[in-house]
């Protein structure tokens, strides 16, 4: 009876052990399962190595089929990585040496395996050269991509197209920009330089003042607050609004007059703005900055920074007059812009963007399709509608008019940021919606150290909108 009882402890710790046992391989079997692509992404991962040694590289394709990054062998056996349209898709395509980055990098899983047809592996072992990868086509638009990276010429800055109604990205430009086919040979010269951002995506990783493309969450809050009472909102401008020590100016000390809520949005006044983030209640505006997105991840799967507002009851006058008006410790990545001004054009509903379409073998089998998703509704149709109304304004009577009484409706909203140390007065942004009444695609574009919005920033709006109607 006492070796019984001796026994039985054992038994109890010994049961629990194998039990334990069992949930740790349950784990890690459903663990490399449900994450098999990160696994293999990890650069620790030996069998990674495998398949590059074993599989050509696939092919990166645009939304019609044209080649925007493929894989090149020589007499000798040599590979290389060709890019057909050079500079134009740097940032985006990216690079596959020295690390990755871009969709090099968020498609690696696909593109180093290989789901060819036994006939043409056999074929591939008889040549004595590797097994064709897969191929990924993207929702990438040639033409769009190309006008975007031509007017933005030689100036610094970015530009994304997104279709607001299924979170395509149609074009993504950042300047300024590499050659992906020479960065091997242009590594050393480029990473040597601390002060050189070629590699830097504006786009996704850029952190700029947003200006008075922020004019929009203020309005939005002061509209979650105060409802149709906005109509009721007057104020005189008169180039510059002050409380207490701190005072704000309206851009190049311009004088707006007499304005009400829509015209002060419209004609972007600094000075109305000011003194409407004065009324408005700032727990309130904090939580309006955290429902759209500010100080936390983006729905992205590809490398983006953290656009920062903040606002808390205890926040001083100045600091929330700045904050109303985009500028102060404020800074947003276009974007972030441009995922704002998609949601508003779709009804309030964000569609999550993605650049990946499909997943093909060699043989042309669709291996993996991507359809759209909606993340979340971020604000109420009541909500988008008023703020549509306001950007439709800006066009037919504030400072993107260069965009009315075209052969398609335009809505948006400039901004001129402010920066230290410039060389001009400010960095020129415009983000925007067409066709106004049915929208279909967002641009967002940042012009580094250009000036005004509405003069640098719209007309290159225009030619991607016309390029975008001429199909």
């Amino acid at each position: 009876m006492q070796e019984k009882n001796k026994s039985y402890p054992i038994l109890i710790i010994g049961t629990f052990t194998v039990l334990l046992f069992g949930l740790m391989i349950f784990y890690i079997c459903s663990y490399a399962i449900t994450n098999e692509r990160t696994m293999m992404d990890n650069s620790y991962n030996a069998h990674q190595q495998l398949l590059k040694k074993q599989n050509s590289r696939g092919t990166i394709y645009s939304n019609d089929g044209q080649i925007l990054a493929e894989t090149v062998t020589d007499a000798d056996g040599n590979e290389s990585r060709e890019y057909p349209f050079g500079r134009e898709f740097s940032h985006i395509i990216g690079f596959s040496v020295n690390g990755r980055s871009g969709i090099e990098d968020l498609a690696n899983y696909y593109l180093i395996n290989s789901h060819a047809t036994l006939k043409s592996k056999a074929q591939a072992k008889e040549n004595e050269v590797k097994f064709p990868g897969d191929n990924v086509y993207t929702t990438l638009d040639v033409k769009l991509q190309e006008t975007a990276y031509e007017a933005l010429s030689a100036r610094e800055g970015a530009i994304i197209v997104s279709d607001v109604r299924t979170g395509k990205i149609l074009a993504m430009v950042s300047k300024p920009d590499f050659d992906p086919s020479t960065i091997l040979n242009d590594w050393s010269k480029i990473t040597d330089d601390k002060n050189n951002t070629q590699l830097l995506n504006r786009a996704t990783q850029g952190l700029y003042p947003p200006g008075s493309t922020f004019k929009i969450i203020t309005s939005l809050e002061y509209y979650r607050e105060k409802g149709d009472e906005y109509l009721d909102y007057r104020y005189n401008c008169n180039g510059k609004f002050t409380s207490g020590d701190d005072t704000i100016r309206c851009f190049h000390g311009e004088n707006h007059g007499a304005l009400d809520f829509t015209k002060s949005f419209a004609k972007s006044c600094n000075s109305s703005f000011a003194n409407i983030s004065l009324t408005l209640d700032r727990a309130n505006f904090e939580k309006t900055l955290d429902s759209m997105l500010f100080n936390s991840e983006l729905p992205w799967d590809m490398n983006h920074s953290i656009s920062t507002a903040v606002c808390s009851p205890d926040l001083k006058d100045g600091d929330m007059m700045q904050l109303g008006i985009g500028q102060g410790t404020t800074t947003v990545t276009p974007f972030h812009i441009n995922l704002i001004t998609s949601l508003i054009a779709n009804d309030g509903t964000l569609m999550k963007p993605y650049i990946i379409e499909k997943v093909v073998s060699e043989d042309g089998k669709v291996l993996e399709e991507f359809a759209p998703t909606k993340y979340r509704e971020l604000m109420t149709t009541d909500e988008a509608y008023f703020l549509q109304n306001m950007m439709e304004k800006v066009v037919t009577e504030g400072t993107a008019s260069r965009l009315k009484g075209l052969e398609y409706t335009a809505a948006g909203k400039t901004g001129s940021a402010e920066f230290k140390d410039s060389t001009s007065d400010s960095h020129a942004w415009f983000t925007g919606y067409a066709p106004a009444e049915n929208p279909e695609i967002a641009v967002t574009i940042i012009v580094e150290n250009a000036g005004s919005g509405g003069e640098y920033a719209v007309p290159i709006a225009k030619r991607i909108f016309d390029a975008y109607f001429e199909k």
